[in-house]
């Protein structure tokens, strides 16, 4: 009589080699495709963990995630241990993961002139009686990664701590940003603080790799551009 021995369930494991576990303290990028396909699976059979059901599976596959995703859930239900549950499981996430590759990703919009910043940020800043002060930031391609409020103030001016600006920045990986801050008064020319601030920030972002590529004061439907004006 063939003695079939048990291995030892997940659950009996050290704790930081559950696939589950695993995935909290370290991430997904720690998990091979196995850990991942464990997950998924959820549980073993009484003579395999989860771990080395979902060996099984992608050995059925040749370990090809490609070859995995052409499997229909009657395919993965001919493996011992493998019920419907499984296989559904598998074949669903397989196929959001094929949707989502297909899907087109949102169009940002890409700024290559002051007017561009302009448009994406005059919203942000029309039909208001009070200073406030933003940010547009910029992946590499120059698209729009997010627009963030930095500060608000009064009717006479706001400031904005470069801190608070490239934390930002660096939170969401931008490359380059511009900067925006409104004039309530209706008049659109730089002050020396506006001037001596753009400059600070700039020289801040030569540190970080991030480059400030231009610094916009808006008044209704006008602006003043920094950049355009050749004093960034």
């Amino acid at each position: 009589m063939e003695i079939v021995e048990k291995r030892p369930a997940i659950k009996d494991w050290l704790r930081e080699d559950q696939p589950r576990e695993k995935l909290i303290l370290h991430g997904k990028l720690s998990l091979s495709n196995t850990e991942l396909l464990a997950i998924l699976l959820r549980s073993g059979t009484p003579t395999l963990s989860a771990v080395d059901l979902a060996q099984k599976i992608l050995q059925m596959a040749s370990n090809n995630l490609h070859n995995l995703a052409q499997l229909t859930a009657n395919d993965l239900m001919k493996i011992k241990g493998v019920g419907e549950a499984k296989a559904l499981a598998i074949v669903s996430a397989l196929e959001l993961g094929r949707r989502r590759k297909a899907a087109d990703p949102e169009k940002k919009p890409r700024i290559v002139s002051s007017r561009d910043a302009f448009e994406v940020i005059s919203p942000c800043l029309q039909d208001i009686n009070h200073e406030e002060f933003w940010i547009i930031l910029l992946n590499r391609a120059n698209r729009v990664i997010r627009t963030h409020q930095i500060s608000q103030g009064g009717t006479a001016g706001t400031v904005a701590d470069p801190k608070i600006v490239f934390k930002l920045a660096v939170d969401n990986l931008a490359s380059g940003l511009i900067l925006a801050h409104n004039h309530p008064s209706g008049e659109t020319t730089a002050s020396q603080a506006d001037i001596n601030l753009t400059q600070k920030i700039k020289e801040a972002g030569k540190l970080l790799e991030i480059q400030v590529l231009d610094h916009l004061i808006l008044a209704g439907q006008k602006y003043f551009s920094f950049a355009d004006e050749g004093i960034l």
